[in-house]
């Protein structure tokens, strides 16, 4: 590649983060005289400092139209950043169809993750922050390095500035490699964010019969553009090495990676794995005050009441032990007498997340230095988007799980529950959907009593939940993420004096286990919905 270390003559100017650019181009104008060419409001701001701007339809003699879409998609534009300057045709030809080179484009992009991250952004107006040109001009720029300088943040004005005043003007080689670098990172970030967003909002067009991948809104070929936030201490494990990243053009706020942590130690490893499983869990929950104690990824206490404090002081009852040093979750803002029921409890606090804190809430949990308090500022419904999950040389994809919205349940034996066991049935349901298969709960009054999860067996688990509900399983129902292969899980449940069960069903011994619930005067519920969580 020839290293044509030409004087900046003219300059293409477009941002829309305008930090620095009235300094960067009064430098450029008045020191080494380069021609400024700019658009719509970063020409405004220029002319405004009384700066020199030439604008974008008088270098291609064609009016910006269409609300701004049209403006630099032009062969006076793209030419004169495409010309090779050592290729004498290409000057040949640019001096034919009066199109004058551009030696610097100063461009960034519409913000269009900040737009999508706004919860009340609509679908039309995220579209609109669709930028064309800009990534367009930064493409073109960036393949003709040898001789464009691009620059796509105001942390490259110095570096530009800097070596133009070392050499009469001019930048290197090597700094426009870099540049070009940073451009094509820049644009594929950018279309992977759009990409991710319109996936989010299943906006998928309908395709022919033949592409079932597609007719099902699963896309082809995934890119997912992480950027990191922070080495962690280390992994799951002292010897692990770890680090979080944050997913690019998720387009969700309310998230544990937009979470703003307000005290605390740096989260670690576990701290993630845990705050986004109490996260996911007490969203399930809607706008009924809800909290979710989680250990080792699995809940351990699950709890609502029309009184937030009340349903912690349930939830930690459920497994003061387990508690102890767990992650806590709460659906809607925490006040200060929260706090001080934690303090009654003489609860040992890793970390809390929750939409909001009150400011007596914060200034009580400051008495705790260490432990790590975060907000999300708001609270997603479940069950948007997709999780993805590594194995050895792949990734699993699948769209994100959600009982909030299950609602074709269906009476499958003789006795039909009560109303109160129709409700506790729906709250052990939504609940076990964020337990470790194979998962058992056992609840009542909208509180878990026992909670069986990530044994190997189902029969296991059930042993596992009455034992851990005690005298309380009498008259309390329960809950199986999945069917019931055999009828002994559900003669555990009956034998402890649970009255009802939820389960999915479809066993091919679905009559077997219907039998003995019906001879025990058990209700139980059929989901037609399985929530395994492994």
């Amino acid at each position: 590649m020839a290293n044509l270390n030409s004087p900046i003559k003219r300059a293409l100017i477009s941002v829309t983060d305008k930090t620095g650019i009235v300094e960067f181009a009064r430098i450029l104008a008045l020191e080494f005289g380069v021609e400024i060419v700019s658009t719509g409001g970063t020409a405004k701001t220029l002319i405004a400092e009384g700066l020199p701007v030439r604008a974008i339809d008088d270098l291609t003699g064609f009016p910006e139209m269409m609300d701004g879409r049209v403006k630099t998609l032009h062969p006076r534009v793209h030419g004169g950043l495409l010309a090779r300057r050592d290729n004498p045709l290409h000057l040949e030809q640019a001096t034919l169809h009066g199109i004058g080179l551009i030696d610097l484009v100063v461009v960034n992009l519409y913000a269009f993750e900040a737009t999508v991250a706004r919860p009340e952004v609509t679908f039309e107006e995220a579209i609109e922050n669709i930028d064309i040109g800009g990534p367009s001009m930064l493409r073109s720029a960036a393949k003709n390095h040898a001789a464009v300088t691009v620059a796509t943040r105001p942390e490259h004005y110095d570096t530009i500035v800097n070596e133009m005043r070392l050499s009469d003007g001019a930048t290197s080689l090597e700094t426009r490699k870099q540049l070009a670098r940073e451009v094509f990172g820049t644009t594929s970030s950018y279309d992977n964010a759009i990409h991710s967003w319109l996936l989010s909002q299943n906006e998928v067009a309908e395709a022919s019969p033949a592409d079932s991948s597609q007719a099902m809104g699963k896309p082809t070929e995934v890119c997912l553009k992480l950027s990191k936030v922070q080495d962690l201490r280390y992994g799951e494990n002292p010897h692990q090495e770890a680090s979080f990243y944050k997913l690019n053009g998720g387009g969700n706020a309310f998230t544990l990676a937009n979470a703003l942590q307000h005290q605390g130690k740096e989260l670690s490893y576990n701290n993630y794995l845990d705050l986004d499983a109490a996260w996911a869990a007490v969203r399930e929950f809607g706008s009924t005050p809800s909290v979710v104690i989680v250990k080792h990824l699995t809940p351990c206490g699950v709890a609502t009441h029309e009184d937030i404090t009340t349903a912690y002081r349930s939830a930690f009852k459920c497994d003061p032990v387990s508690a102890f040093g767990g992650v806590m979750a709460f659906n809607c803002q925490v006040p200060a007498e929260l706090i001080e029921a934690i303090y009654d409890n003489e609860q040992f606090i890793e970390a809390l997340i929750a939409p909001a804190f009150d400011k007596a809430a914060l200034e009580l949990l400051a008495q705790k230095p260490n432990a790590r308090v975060l907000s999300t500022g708001g609270i997603n419904p479940p069950g948007q988007g997709f999780d993805y999950r590594s194995v050895e040389g792949g990734m699993l994809c699948m769209s994100a799980d959600s009982a909030l919205k299950d609602t074709d349940f269906k009476i499958a034996s003789l006795r039909e529950p009560t109303a109160q066991e129709q409700e506790d049935l729906l709250f052990a349901w939504r609940v076990c959907k964020s337990v470790k298969s194979n998962a058992i709960v056992v609840a009542k009054g909208g509180v878990t009593l026992g909670i069986g999860s990530g044994q190997p067996n189902r029969v296991n688990s059930a042993q596992l939940a009455v034992s851990q509900a005690g005298s309380k399983a009498v008259g309390a129902v329960a809950a199986s993420d999945a069917f019931m292969p055999f009828a002994d899980s559900l003669e555990v449940l009956a034998a402890a004096g649970v009255t009802a069960v939820i389960q999915p069903g479809g066993s091919v011994r679905d009559a077997e286990v219907l039998a003995a619930a019906d001879g025990a005067g058990l209700a139980v519920v059929f989901t037609g919905i399985r929530h395994f969580r492994h």
